[in-house]
């Protein structure tokens, strides 16, 4: 893209949508590097700002100010009736995180916020989303039948409320529904990825490449595995799984731990496996494999044993079975894994000594 080009083509206009539950991080960090673009670069680098190349809004139900989580003020520049009744309308807009806690129901929340979005999404507006933004879409219906994510601690939550949903728990930023219109991203620092993805859509390759320069912003090619826990909320309701979650919290490495689970529990092969399923959104054979790589992450984290050793302390005597158990979970092998988090953790500890007074 030409510098002249820049100079005379149409603005394209990108909405954040916030509200009080939306972290000011996530809203005013798409605000600060979407508004930059085209400006700061040269200004960086030849001494002289240019045109800024997209305008940004930020946008809630009524247009009226409100103050986001931490109570940090938001002055919105645009209500939904300024995209309304023949008005321009954006070409994009950004869900922004609206945290809810992974206990509580995620129905019927925001029903202004789901209308307008179909409305948008009808017009042929591109919709996109940063972690939990993206469970605003699954409540509008938006999502039915496609791919998309969200943090990784809302597997269950869409397993549950949402199954028309396919929800990939591992992605930083799913493209898979763009061509229907639509574009979700993982847990919060996950908007790095969807404002080099928008930048790109909307201004070039190349102010995508000199705006992740000027920021220092980075992709999350491995995903969301490496950094995923296992969520495990006990079921109360049905006493018989609950018992069986507690039991294999303490043994998962023991031999046959489904049979041990069938038999604890009193019931029928088949009768258990889709109780625990409709229970925990995993099949029994599942849940213990999460279990035991979750247990060995953080022996890795924290030990020097050898990988077989780890391995055979939580329940699998075969070490090349083992790794490639652990590599199909996490998307790391479990050698890269120890690197990875024992690097983060040496830092960690030399900041925490650091700060410590003399």
């Amino acid at each position: 893209m030409t510098e002249s080009t820049d100079a005379t083509r149409r603005r394209s206009t990108i909405a954040l949508l916030a509200s009080t539950e939306t972290s000011a991080m996530v809203l005013y960090g798409l605000y600060d590097v979407l508004t930059t673009v085209g400006a700061v670069y040269p200004e960086l680098v030849k001494g002289a700002p240019e045109r800024e190349l997209l305008d940004v809004r930020i946008v809630n139900a009524d247009g009226r100010p409100f103050s986001c989580a931490g109570d940090i003020p938001v002055r919105p520049h645009a209500g939904f009736a300024d995209f309304r009744n023949g008005k321009t309308l954006p070409d994009a807009v950004v869900v922004c995180d609206m945290y809810i806690a992974v206990t509580a129901t995620p129905t019927a929340r925001y029903p202004r916020e789901c209308a307008w979005l179909r409305e948008m999404h009808a017009a042929g507006v591109l919709l996109s989303s940063v972690c939990s933004g993206s469970l605003v879409l699954a409540d509008a219906g938006l999502l039915n039948g496609c791919e998309a994510t969200a943090h990784w601690a809302y597997r269950d939550m869409f397993h549950r409320y949402y199954p028309e949903v396919t929800f990939l728990d591992n992605a930083a930023l799913c493209l898979k529904a763009q061509d229907r219109g639509i574009v979700t991203a993982g847990a919060v620092s996950a908007w790095h990825d969807l404002a080099f993805y928008l930048i790109a859509r909307y201004c070039g390759y190349r102010h995508a490449i000199d705006t992740a320069k000027v920021f220092l912003m980075t992709d999350h090619v491995e995903g969301q595995s490496p950094y995923a826990v296992m969520t495990r909320p006990m079921e109360v309701k049905d006493a018989a799984i609950a018992d069986c979650q507690a039991w294999i919290a303490e043994n998962y490495q023991v031999e046959r731990p489904v049979e041990s689970m069938i038999d604890r529990s009193g019931l029928g092969a088949r009768t258990f496996a889709r109780r625990f399923r409709a229970t925990t959104g995993y099949t029994p054979i599942d849940y213990v494999q999460a279990l035991r790589i979750e247990e060995a992450k953080q022996e890795l984290e924290r030990d020097q044993r050898p990988v077989e050793d780890i391995a055979a302390a939580v329940g699998y005597e075969d070490g090349s079975s083992f790794r490639r158990l652990f590599k199909k979970r996490v998307g790391l092998t479990p050698a890269a894994y120890r690197k990875k988090f024992q690097n983060l953790a040496a830092m960690a500890n030399t900041y925490a000594l650091n700060r410590q007074p003399s």
